[in-house]
């Protein structure tokens, strides 16, 4: 069903993160879009550990030169299942294994969970949140408050596939695969007019970073451009032997980027979602597309506008600051 848009642009996020090179160019593009800024982050364990992710976040909001917005440690393994990463697909470190210094800022003591009760309870109506990691922090959220979710404007997943292709298994997405039992508690928790599924299989047809899009990144010229261009340079190698793709692709920063501009939204439809938690379809999404289907507890996005995608993305690259970490890193291995 195409759709149009007329929702506010949100400008304050939330997000939670289990921060890899994708997670961090969404950061970058929350962090430096006109108009919209970033009140908090939560890490989560998946693509790295929950150490790295933390890092990794804190470190990419030094490049942002925004080093003030606080990070918040979550959880370091999923509900229960052990913790299966992606660092085959990001490097070891989450970031392309450069070898990047430390961040300047540290995590702040508070537990995520923690935090985000906190700002959803006093700060209610006035953030986005947007969840580009396995959902652990969020399920822990909400089994403490059911009405976490509604307590802002809007929520943003980063999760599953609506076309069945996952990128784990034949069926499943890695957020979701990761920690299916959280997903299932957000789903359960979860309403249309509230949550926005963002799968991956956007990011597969519509935000493929190709030759002539990676050119036109180091066009920029800018230090976020070029640390944006440099992280994903393990993940560019992974998507074009092992992914079949014709370049790297980013998923998180597409539902970052929708949160923005609702106007990328080509098509998308109300479901009802459910998650499988069996062994031999774990973490497949069950999308109820019946006649006489449940009621619908989620919107899932089904066709975005690429260029505008894009656009937005090489805009925030644009406005990144003169100066950050990764000049100071770059300039200091450059003389090595």
């Amino acid at each position: 069903m195409t759709t149009a848009h007329t929702e506010r642009r949100a400008t304050s996020f939330v997000i939670d993160s289990d921060t890899g090179s994708d997670d961090a160019v969404a950061i970058l593009i929350a962090a430096l879009t006109e108009g919209s800024s970033i009140r908090l982050i939560t890490t989560v364990a998946g693509n790295v550990g929950l150490e790295r992710a933390t890092r990794n976040a804190l470190y990419t909001l030094d490049v942002a030169g925004q080093a003030h917005v606080p990070v918040y440690r979550g959880a370091a393994s999923p509900l229960l299942r052990s913790l299966e990463t992606a660092q085959n697909i990001h490097g070891e470190d989450g970031l392309g294994d450069l070898g990047l210094n430390e961040p300047t800022a540290s995590a702040a003591e508070t537990p995520a969970v923690l935090a985000l009760l906190e700002v959803a309870r006093t700060e209610p109506g006035q953030h986005a949140l947007v969840t580009i990691g396995p959902m652990t922090n969020i399920a822990l959220a909400i089994s403490i408050d059911p009405d976490f979710l509604s307590r802002f404007t809007h929520v943003y997943c980063m999760a599953g596939v609506s076309d069945f292709v996952g990128n784990v298994t034949a069926l499943a997405e890695f957020n979701v695969w990761v920690d299916p039992e959280a997903t299932r508690i957000v789903l359960n928790a979860a309403r249309a007019e509230q949550v926005t599924l963002v799968g991956w299989d956007l990011s597969r047809k519509w935000g493929v970073m190709r030759d002539e899009d990676q050119a036109a990144l180091r066009a920029v010229g800018t230090p976020v451009a070029d640390f944006a261009q440099r992280i994903c340079a393990r993940l560019d190698e992974y998507s074009r032997t092992e992914g079949g793709l014709e370049g790297y692709d980013l998923p998180d920063p597409i539902a970052v980027a929708l949160a923005i501009d609702p106007g990328m939204v080509l098509a998308d439809e109300r479901a009802h979602v459910s998650v499988s938690t069996d062994e031999a379809t774990r973490g497949a999404l069950i999308i109820d597309r019946r006649v006489q289907a449940e009621p619908a507890n989620v919107r899932l996005i089904t066709e975005i506008d690429e260029r505008r995608f894009k656009e937005i993305m090489l805009a925030a690259y644009v406005s990144g600051p003169v100066s950050s970490a990764w000049t100071e890193w770059n300039t200091a291995a450059s003389r090595s």
